[in-house]
């Protein structure tokens, strides 16, 4: 198990350092000047490449990431070219939001799309498997933006029930686990669930239906097991698959809520990088997008530590 750890450890560093390789650059590719949004329309040739200069924008591209990437090591992201802040300190704040969101919206999703999965799979070609399969294909397809402004107007608009946007009372962004922060976050929660749980109940779906049809299963039921023991072993096989998928869900829940969190003016990472794009603020858009991909490199890496403890087959191997 620890020369698995290890070896899974040493894969994250190739990939990190590509995963900053390209954030770096795809910012750099977009047309545009970024100092344009903050330099004044009448600014001489001398105070553009002042501003330049002081932002490091006059150096070559590999010098920029050099210089970049060391600083980002030390935890040092650069300063906000819109507000003047440190991206660090905006990024750390817009982050523990995002974490709440993706953390409620995953108690949600999950769950309940391992539960309609396991259903769907039990009573395959039924009318209930046709049913949850329905729902989940439908979660699915439907734009999440979409539905969230469509549960806007539903509960917020017409009956009244919940706020439409913001993260508490009077727009604060401080988050506290009470019934007041608590009724801002269900709708946006709701609406970022629903494609993770479509997705993990397919999978699920699928994969109990398949071990069903095995060999195996009818042999353990030739030997007097009961349907409880049966379902154990259909649970131990699904599993790793299961984590798989809930692996990459996860990252989609921290970093595919940029609609929903400009939906709902939640003020997470997703928000912070519309304003960034729209801002054309270079810094706070590659820290932004530099933390959200290694949040989902680190969220598969539990996960693929996680698999040996259900399956050994894959330490063995």
């Amino acid at each position: 198990m620890l020369a698995y750890t290890l070896q899974r450890l040493l894969y994250v560093i190739p990939v990190a350092f590509g995963v900053s390789v390209i954030c770096f650059m795809l910012v750099h590719i977009a047309p545009g000047d970024p100092l344009t949004a903050v330099m004044p329309i009448d600014a001489t040739a001398e105070q553009q490449a002042a501003m330049r200069a002081e932002y490091g924008f006059d150096r070559p591209l590999p010098v920029q990431f050099a210089i970049w990437l060391t600083n980002a090591l030390q935890g040092d992201l650069g300063a906000s070219i819109a507000t003047g802040r440190p991206v660090a300190s905006e990024v750390s704040r817009a982050v523990g939001n995002t974490l709440i969101l993706a953390f409620t919206a995953s108690l949600i999703g999950f769950p309940l799309g391992i539960f309609f999965g396991f259903v769907a799979g039990i009573f395959k070609d039924t009318l209930i498997d046709r049913a949850v399969t329905a729902f989940a294909i439908t979660g699915v397809s439907v734009p999440n933006y979409w539905l969230g402004i469509v549960l806007v107007v539903i509960f917020s608009v017409t009956l009244g029930w919940l706020p439409s946007m913001g993260a508490g009372p009077g727009g604060s962004t401080n988050w506290a686990w009470d019934y007041e922060h608590l009724r801002f976050i269900i709708l946006p929660a709701v609406t970022l669930a629903v494609v993770p749980m479509g997705i993990v109940t397919r999978t699920v779906r699928a994969l109990v239906g398949d071990i069903l049809s095995q060999d195996f299963i009818g042999a353990l039921k030739a030997k007097g097991l009961s349907r409880f023991g049966v379902l154990r072993h259909v649970v131990r096989n699904v599993t790793p698959t299961t984590l798989s998928v809930v692996g990459l869900q996860l990252g989609y829940l921290l970093g595919g809520s940029i609609l929903i969190e400009t939906v709902f003016n939640w003020p997470g990472t997703g928000f912070l990088l519309s304003n960034a794009i729209f801002q054309r603020d270079l810094p706070l858009l590659q820290g932004t997008i530099l933390v959200l991909a290694l949040f989902f490199v680190f969220a598969n890496l539990i996960v693929d530590l996680l698999q040996p403890l259900v399956d050994p087959r894959i330490k063995r191997g």
